[in-house]
């Protein structure tokens, strides 16, 4: 390489590469393809967590696109009755260990809890973006759920 342009190719390689490094959040480089990137992308943003409404949660569960729906309250609540398909991941046992044993790496991850006032989704919902996942909170939760009238699975 001549020696005169060594030096411009280096800082041209270097400004590529704090480019792609300060492009590489969840919701930029790994956003999910199809209606649930969509949704992400449209989600307002509070705390650092993704929010989606009900209208965004059924457009999500109607693609039939792969996604992962926790019910992140305790095991009682979890048999009380949940959103049908949902798993149990109380999030007071979410740590990089449990969810590398409970969620496929790349499948997107919806969270919810009891409604809108309960906090539980969104500490879950930062706990799972912390280990890498990519995560939506369905903030109106089983409430929200059933005054649509939907039923819950028990």
């Amino acid at each position: 390489m001549n020696r005169k342009l060594f030096p411009a190719a280096i800082a041209a390689i270097a400004c590529v590469a704090l480019v792609s490094c300060a492009c590489r959040c969840p919701w930029t480089a790994a956003r999910p393809a199809g209606v649930i990137g969509t949704v992400a992308a449209e989600a307002a943003v509070k705390d650092g967590v993704r929010e989606i409404t009900y209208e965004q949660f059924m457009r999500i569960r109607n693609a039939g696109e792969a996604y992962v729906l926790l019910d992140v309250l305790d095991e009682d609540s979890f048999a009380e009755g949940r959103i049908p398909g949902a798993r149990n991941f109380p999030v007071g046992t979410i740590d990089r260990e449990s969810a590398e044993k409970m969620l496929p790496g790349e499948t997107p991850v919806v969270v919810y809890c009891g409604s809108f006032l309960c906090p539980a989704s969104t500490a879950a919902a930062k706990k799972l973006s912390a280990l890498g996942y990519t995560v939506l909170d369905y903030k109106g939760g089983i409430k929200e759920w059933t005054e649509k009238g939907n039923p819950l699975e028990r």
